[in-house]
């Protein structure tokens, strides 16, 4: 992580920088996949409404949306590994988050459901690539066609580790400069 990028209060572990594949990083990215739900359920504990419907930056999404967000891109990340473990190269589906975040499920539904999905999705997700080989990891792929792209689901499995650690941090940061302990 650059200092840059920690600065930054989008980006407060830094961007992405995808990594070798090892199997201690293979071990501690399931471990990310297997406790996300846990740790941003805790990272919003005792938070009220108006907490919920605070920003984490200027211009950012709210704590609600954020874990409305994070439930519908996990949704989302979890085909394309089933895809990337059953097909050879198959074409993933993008999706605008962005009007995902805005529609009426996100606004009227309370967090604790986009928390149950989550919960439900990462036990689904883990208990599909724990059992990947080294020859998965480095060989399987998806097609992005938004980004016009081959990747790798080593790539996709630091990404998805790394979007749970980077919206979690969004939350705990927020809770740290506003001294909601």
């Amino acid at each position: 992580m650059s200092i840059v990028a920690a600065a930054d209060p989008r980006y407060p572990i830094g961007v992405y920088e995808p990594k070798p594949f090892s199997i201690e990083q293979k071990v501690e990215w399931l471990a990310d996949i297997k406790f996300l739900p846990l740790q941003l359920e805790q990272s919003i504990l005792n938070l009220d409404e108006e907490q919920l419907q605070t920003p984490y930056r200027d211009g950012g999404w709210t704590v609600h949306q954020l874990v409305h967000h994070v439930a519908d891109r996990h949704m989302n990340a979890y085909c394309p590994f089933k895809l990337g473990l059953t097909e050879d190269n198959p074409t993933i589906r993008p999706y605008d988050e962005k009007l995902w975040a805005e529609m009426h499920d996100v606004q009227k539904l309370p967090v604790n459901v986009s928390l149950t999905i989550l919960h439900a999705v990462h036990m689904r997700w883990f208990e599909a690539i724990k059992y990947a080989t080294d020859n998965d990891w480095n060989n399987r792929t998806v097609y992005h066609p938004e980004h016009k792209k081959t990747m790798r689901l080593w790539y996709l499995l630091g990404l998805y580790a790394w979007h749970g650690r980077h919206h979690v941090a969004h939350i705990t940061t927020l809770r740290d400069r506003m001294k909601w302990w």
